[in-house]
């Protein structure tokens, strides 16, 4: 497998909570930096999502749960938010030292800096201006694990050559079966979402704001395979589209009962 090469961070930003962090290897958060606060993540039908304010900036927090590197090829709105490609997971990510975390504020356009990620209409979304509405309105997170160098002994390495001989004379059934598998599987997780109701107000995209510093340096990284160990998908869009498409229950309201007692109590 190749080395690609990938960003790797420098500044590492703690996340104070963890209760809406979506991911196994990976934390996932999605972090309103108006209302300075996680946004909280509903759940429905399979999905989690997260409803965004307009004209909101935020970013994303990851967080490696893994005693090793990995890196996240992190999109949104369809596009590799490092490199302005139509996201694939085979293309550049950040990496992560064993345990680190980093905000993502935005899309990167050098290793010092960023244009900060905002919530926005639609049609002034990054993705529809630059021609690729298609998938606006979600986030996703690829987690790939680092190649780990096997350990070999001299005592043994006749019978790992016997061994890399017979997997050879195999090899023509089997290879590739794992890689079509994941692949399968990444594929039904990016799935479009199901139809639900029409949004009762434009559908909400993410724009390319303001420049800010964010330095990262290049370095390498060999992944352990060419799919995904690990996608996180986060759908968004308003508050008053998610009610409307049953994402978020409507709270109830407390209703007055008419005859709460018998007698007149005497006032405070």
């Amino acid at each position: 497998m190749n080395i690609r090469s990938a960003m790797a961070v420098l500044t590492l930003a703690v996340m104070s909570c963890h209760a809406q962090a979506i991911g196994n290897l990976a934390d996932v958060t999605v972090y309103d930096r108006a209302e300075n606060r996680i946004l909280p993540v509903y759940f429905h039908e399979g999905r989690y999502y997260v409803a965004g304010r307009p004209g909101n900036e935020y970013q994303i927090g990851v967080r490696n749960q893994q005693s090793g590197e990995i890196m996240a090829v992190v999109s949104v709105d369809g596009i590799n938010a490092v490199s302005g490609e139509t996201a694939h997971w085979s293309q550049t990510g950040y990496v992560f030292g064993a345990n680190a975390s980093y905000s993502i504020k935005g899309w990167r356009k050098s290793l010092q800096r960023v244009a900060r990620f905002f919530f926005t209409e639609l049609d002034n979304s990054y993705a529809a201006r630059s021609g690729r509405p298609e998938n606006v309105g979600v986030i996703g997170v690829a987690v790939f694990r680092k190649k780990q160098d096997p350990a070999i002994s001299i005592g043994n390495l006749r019978e790992n050559r016997r061994e890399a001989n017979r997997a050879d004379a195999g090899a023509a059934e089997t290879q590739g079966m794992p890689a079509e598998s994941a692949a399968k599987s990444a594929a039904d997780t990016l799935a479009p979402a199901p139809a639900s109701a029409p949004p009762v107000e434009k559908s909400l995209g993410t724009g390319h704001g303001a420049s800010e510093r964010a330095p990262v340096r290049y370095t390498n990284f060999e992944r352990a395979s060419s799919s995904p160990d690990e996608i996180i998908t986060i759908y968004y869009d308003s508050y008053r589209n998610l009610l409307a498409q049953g994402v978020i229950r409507a709270p109830q309201l407390a209703r007055p009962a008419p005859f709460p007692g018998q007698f007149v109590p005497d006032p405070r």
